[in-house]
């Protein structure tokens, strides 16, 4: 017991230690990407305490209280799951307290920009005493966390589909040859990697010789999508364009890939697995992609004009860079009396955050405690298999849903 609370201490107090050298120097220009390093860093937390505290979390009488010991496996599980709730919680009452900040002179204001060792030493608090809550507490949050996870993957397509469709409108407003030349190469890059990748995954998870039907179903499906986006895009009655359904076309076989690469370690019709192409290596790789993702995600859901903005803050910023460092200085030096709206919601920045820290637990678990010999892999299991295939079919939906929805309803107004 005492070993495991020194552990958790231990981490602690290196995160601060770590943190408190470039505390000091985060101001208004970089506090979005403070936060995306103290979201790295709990997942750096999680992964060490999922690689090295089982042992000590089995000598914890109110985390192990079993008739029968568990596997090594839960153990691993209940760590992430732990450190996820301590960071959920941190953004959570972050994002309630930001409710209602519309300008620069709130108090609230300063706290979401400074106060950084303050912020810093609360979260490894909150972390820390999460290690002293009883087991039931921890599993119903990882119920929960399966549908949070859901709910920030669905924010992941929404934004995708309000990047794909601003980048073709930028492109297109410029009326030049050029661009459209630029379009119309930038979408046949996209198919040809689109059908590129399909055909590899024929080739990587239908072997032959074994009955991989369902495989051939998510390829198939994958494919009939593809060619439904460029008919419904070039529809004469459909305001659309070939780039955009290039890039969504791209993203769900990325979809289908990721959701076949999730199969278990022996089943056999998955033969990157066996031919032991998932090394330590890949799913290092396959971490650092998740980090950017989410981080990537929660700046640019944080910063949109077309997810919960303030309702001051103009919508021509939207033509902005999202990290527009320049900009922020520039009014944190002019600001006087009047008071400046803030360019992003501050609650939803953190409300991201949260929905992220369920989103990353599931990854670390392979969304569910029950994980076996997928527990020793990021992200594997038939539960992270049709997680993410549903993702590619809501994003088809979605897809589709923005393209028809102004012909069905011609009267109201459709943004992203």
């Amino acid at each position: 017991m005492w070993a495991a609370s020194c552990l958790a201490s231990c981490c602690a107090a290196c995160a601060c230690e770590a943190c408190r050298s470039v505390a000091g120097g985060i101001s208004r220009r970089s506090a979005r990407i403070a936060y995306c390093g103290l979201f790295a860093l709990s997942l750096i937390v999680s992964w060490i305490l999922r690689e090295v505290a089982a042992p000590l979390l089995e000598k914890i009488p109110w985390i192990n209280h079993f008739h029968q010991t568990p596997d090594r496996e839960w153990f691993q599980t209940d760590a992430v799951l732990r450190v996820s709730f301590g960071n959920f919680l941190f953004f959570t009452i972050l994002a309630i307290i930001m409710i209602g900040v519309k300008n620069q002179n709130d108090v609230r204001d300063s706290l979401h920009h400074g106060g950084w060792m303050t912020k810093i030493t609360v979260w490894c608090i909150v972390v820390v005493l999460m290690f002293f809550l009883p087991n039931g507490l921890i599993a119903f949050y990882e119920t929960i966390s399966k549908f949070g996870a859901g709910l920030f993957l669905l924010v992941q397509v929404v934004l995708l589909l309000d990047f794909v469709h601003e980048w073709n409108d930028r492109w297109v407003s410029k009326d030049e040859r050029f661009w459209y030349a630029a379009l119309f190469v930038a979408s046949l890059i996209c198919y040809a990697l689109t059908f590129s990748f399909a055909g590899l995954l024929f080739h990587w998870f239908t072997p032959s010789g074994h009955d991989c039907s369902l495989n051939t179903f998510f390829i198939v499906m994958t494919l009939i999508l593809v060619f439904t986006f460029a008919i419904v895009a070039l529809h004469p009655k459909v305001n659309g364009s070939l780039l955009p359904a290039s890039i969504i076309s791209l993203y769900c076989t990325y979809l289908c890939y990721s959701a076949l690469s999730s199969e278990p370690r022996d089943y056999e019709c998955n033969s990157l697995h066996h031919s032991k192409a998932v090394s330590t290596g890949t799913l290092v790789l396959g971490l650092m992609t998740t980090v950017l993702s989410v981080v990537y995600s929660a700046v640019r859901a944080g910063s949109s004009t077309a997810l919960l903005s303030p309702p001051s803050s103009p919508r021509a910023g939207s033509d902005k860079p999202l990290l527009s460092f320049d900009k922020l200085e520039q009014q944190e030096e002019q600001k006087k009396e009047k008071a400046r709206p803030v360019t992003y919601s501050y609650s939803f920045f953190h409300l991201i955050f949260s929905l992220a820290s369920m989103y990353s637990a599931m990854l670390l678990t392979g969304w569910t405690s029950s994980v076996g010999e997928s527990g020793k892999l990021v992200d594997v299991g038939w539960s992270s298999v049709w997680v993410r295939a549903v993702t590619g079919w809501v994003t088809a939906a979605l897809y589709i849903w923005s393209l028809v929805a102004p012909i069905l309803f011609p009267d109201r107004e459709f943004n992203l």
